[in-house]
């Protein structure tokens, strides 16, 4: 339950601080000056799109961090034994890092009206994270290859199901960057590529920040940092 309550009070930190810069608390009718006083909004109000993404991915950090919480009550039994991670998920690592900068490139071209920018960093940003799952596919076979299939010990079960929760948002991720992308080829009105090219960073951007998170706990930092805690409590 702690690892919960730290992660919804982290959570809700990032969306405070994320909603106060998107002025949701603003009250309009007390502004003054025209709508174009603020530059990338409707009326000085948050995207409703925006707005539902970020409910979403709350869900999905909710459900990773009851697979957390599973993952510390699971460990504490006997017959855990942790299997060693593959080099290559660092590797992986950079690859998606390089991938949320490639949409945060683009989100800083479009807003400059630097189209063509904004369609290199889109499609920079498709082809590392399709590079990003080829290696997550790789590291699975070498762990496989290597006597740690999936249902050898649990905490090779949660591995792959970690892993393979996150493998399946950066797909359901590349579906709609790949729509995005296609926008920026076609003739769209410029405020809904900006929006649209906005959603996938956000949506990149917090897979990271997950990925980051599952490494820390299957990497057994996280479990290290806890017993430190404990120990100093005690």
């Amino acid at each position: 339950m702690s690892v919960i309550l730290v992660f919804l009070l982290v959570i809700a930190g990032v969306a405070g601080w994320w909603l106060s810069n998107q002025r949701i608390m603003s009250k309009p009718w007390l502004e003054q000056g025209s709508v174009a006083a603020y530059p990338g909004t409707e009326s000085g109000m948050m995207p409703t799109a925006k707005i539902g993404l970020g409910v979403f991915l709350a869900v999905v950090g909710c459900l990773f961090a009851l697979f957390a919480s599973a993952y510390f009550m699971r460990m504490e039994l006997s017959d855990w034994q942790a299997l060693p991670l593959p080099r290559l998920l660092w590797v992986n690592t950079g690859v998606l890092v390089l991938s949320s900068v490639a949409l945060h490139l683009a989100v800083a071209a479009v807003r400059r009206d630097q189209l063509d920018t904004a369609r290199l960093a889109l499609v920079t940003g498709g082809l590392t994270a399709l590079a990003f799952l080829a290696g997550q596919l790789i590291a699975w076979r070498e762990l496989s290859e290597s006597g740690y299939p999936l249902g050898a010990n649990p905490a090779n079960s949660f591995f792959y199901l970690l892993t393979a929760m996150h493998g399946l948002h950066i797909i359901g991720g590349l579906i709609a960057l790949g729509r995005t992308t296609a926008k920026a080829w076609a003739n769209v009105p410029r405020d809904q590529l900006r929006l649209s090219i906005e959603l996938c960073a956000m949506y990149w951007h917090f897979l990271l920040f997950i990925w980051i998170g599952v490494l820390v706990l299957i990497s057994g930092w996280a479990a290290d940092f806890i017993t430190i805690c404990r120990q100093l409590l005690t």
